[in-house]
């Protein structure tokens, strides 16, 4: 599994999921984007997206 999620990309996944989280977090009601942000925080903290394979995108750098 090589990381095809870069650096901003990944910076934004998390605070993205975070903020999906905490949002519903606070509204005592989890919900759907509750389990929403779970998928941007962990694309963002592993660095690999699937939807990004089919779609050829690779916002890392070249190893």
């Amino acid at each position: 599994m090589n990381k095809n999620v870069g650096g901003i990309d990944r910076i934004l996944r998390i605070v993205a999921g975070i903020g999906l989280i905490a949002v519903s977090a606070l509204t005592d009601y989890i919900g759907p984007w509750g389990f929403i942000g779970v998928v941007p925080l962990a694309t963002g903290l592993i660095g690999w997206c699937p939807a990004y394979l089919p779609l050829g995108i690779k916002t890392c750098r070249k190893a």
